[in-house]
């Protein structure tokens, strides 16, 4: 069954090879409705990859930071696809340093991060200030790398700073089985469904452990959701 999976993956490299360049070209002739493609884009992915999402819970209007576990680049493309503000990526400068496809992120203004450079918090900060005047809403993988989608890793503190820093509202989110549906270290997909959970959005003022409680909490959900699966 396991040749039916790299099929699969195969099929899914080649439809992103195909589909991305389309998006690209969108968005550096109509910047202003980025948003809209990249949505149009991530929900059309829903059909051609095969799988089904579940939301579970709301997220909070006037949240400013949402941070959520990894486990696949799926997990971007669900919450483009369902999340109702533009979401602004913090992303690593070595996909957006990619031939011509690295401009997924340059042109929606993701936030670009050299984690080499001794500035990188400094330029997140000044960053997510500008993106969040313009009315988005940063997101963040607090684990940094995509982990196993069963155990989460460490959290780095640059969610926590961000957090601190600008005063914002978090809002946490747990994304259970995209790693099911799409391994890219593996290299294999297959069809299935997607639970976006939202939790309590949190004030990080209220509560000076909250960056801990939270890795508590989304691990949490995750075991819950693991032994239901």
């Amino acid at each position: 069954m396991k040749i039916f999976g790299k099929l699969k993956a195969t099929w899914i490299l080649v439809e992103f090879l195909l589909t991305v360049p389309v998006v690209i070209f969108l968005m550096r002739f109509w910047n202003k409705n980025q948003w809209y493609f990249r949505k149009k884009w991530s929900k059309m992915q829903a059909y051609l990859t095969g799988y089904d999402l579940e939301v579970v819970g709301t997220p909070a209007a006037d949240a400013q930071l949402v941070l959520l576990n990894h486990q696949s680049l799926l997990d971007i493309i669900v919450m483009d696809a369902s999340y109702p503000k533009d979401l602004c990526w913090v992303a690593k400068k070595q996909i957006a340093d990619l031939p011509f496809f690295g401009q997924i992120l340059t042109l929606p203004k993701m936030i670009i991060i050299d984690r080499e450079s001794k500035q990188s918090l400094r330029k997140l900060f000044a960053e997510a200030k500008e993106r969040l005047e313009e009315d988005r809403v940063i997101a963040m993988f607090p684990e940094g790398t995509r982990g196993d989608g069963q155990k989460l890793l460490s959290f780095k503190a640059g969610a926590k700073l961000l957090a601190s820093k600008l005063n914002l509202k978090v809002q946490p989110a747990v994304v259970i089985n995209t790693r099911q549906i799409l391994d890219s270290l593996d290299f294999t997909a297959k069809a299935g469904k997607v639970k976006i959970i939202y939790l309590d959005p949190i004030n990080p003022k209220e509560n000076k452990n909250w960056f801990e409680k939270l890795h508590e909490d989304m691990q949490e959900v995750i075991d819950k959701e693991t032994k239901n699966s």
